[in-house]
């Protein structure tokens, strides 16, 4: 009887990324700037038209109330709308990116190049934060005649800023690749986007809330945001700065971890 030789199959070997590819970082994270920037009037241009429109209509409205930290109700709802434009803008860039990419079935574009996790998760969330963070320039700009606000703590702005731009744009990507239409992209932005951005103290003060908002409002990642993005201009924030500040780092760190995850095992990439 002939020797029966049984082949085994062997898995494929991981792939591997020699160091950091630098080049291909830096054409995804173009491609994401180029992208928005092509419908500037959509990207840029809609959202502080949005902004001026709360301003006036809640400026309208709080005629006669009683100065916040004896500031004029304007002065105290600024900055809020700026961080709002931050965050709405930083979602929308990555999430919209990955899912267009996969309606039109342009995923495989993300996973041909040698890119690896790393760089695919930091191009995307970078875009993103770029958009997130002009948007919010803009608006600043838009808004400064109608508020009349300073600067208090350069380092506030900067720091919750760029951290709320991250952290959104992580939260786009992990939307945008769970995500299989665009009923379930919806279903992100208002079910849990928009809630908590609402119920963050933008235009009101956490404190005058009857409970249990108030204590779901300081439970809310997004209160600290922008709240400490608010103490940067006003000088006053209603919560602790530095649970805000570390859970802010907190945040980007651990929502970094788990699009890098879904990246490296081609979550809802690889069919």
């Amino acid at each position: 009887m002939k020797d029966m030789v049984v082949e085994t199959a062997i898995p494929p070997a991981p792939r591997e990324y020699p160091g950091f590819n630098w080049e291909g970082f830096k054409t995804l994270y173009l491609r994401e700037i180029r992208r928005f920037l092509k419908v500037g009037a959509q990207t840029l241009a809609a959202p502080v038209v949005t902004a001026l429109l709360y301003m006036m209509v809640f400026v309208v409205a709080a005629q006669g109330a009683a100065p916040i930290h004896g500031l004029p109700y304007g002065a105290f709802v600024a900055p809020g709308l700026i961080m709002m434009q931050v965050l709405n803008n930083a979602f929308a860039n990555s999430s919209s990116s990955l899912l267009q990419s996969k309606m039109n079935g342009l995923m495989g574009d993300f996973v041909t190049p040698p890119l690896s996790p790393l760089e695919l998760a930091a191009g995307f969330a970078l875009g993103a934060a770029t958009r997130g963070l002009l948007v919010g320039a803009v608006t600043l700009l838009a808004v400064l005649p109608f508020a009349g606000i300073g600067v208090a703590h350069l380092w506030a702005i900067a720091y919750f800023g760029v951290g709320a731009a991250l952290i959104l744009g992580f939260l786009g990507i992990m939307a945008g690749l769970w995500a299989e239409k665009f009923d379930h992209m919806a279903a992100v932005t208002n079910f849990v986007v928009m809630p908590m951005t609402f119920l963050s103290g933008t235009f009101y003060l956490v404190e005058r809330l009857p409970e249990p908002f108030r204590s779901f409002s300081k439970a809310n990642p997004f209160f600290y945001l922008i709240d400490g993005f608010r103490y940067g201009f006003i000088g006053h924030a209603e919560g602790s700065l530095a649970i805000g500040a570390a859970m802010t780092a907190a945040l980007t760190l651990a929502l970094g971890g788990i699009c890098y995850g879904m990246f490296r095992t081609g979550y809802k990439i690889k069919t």
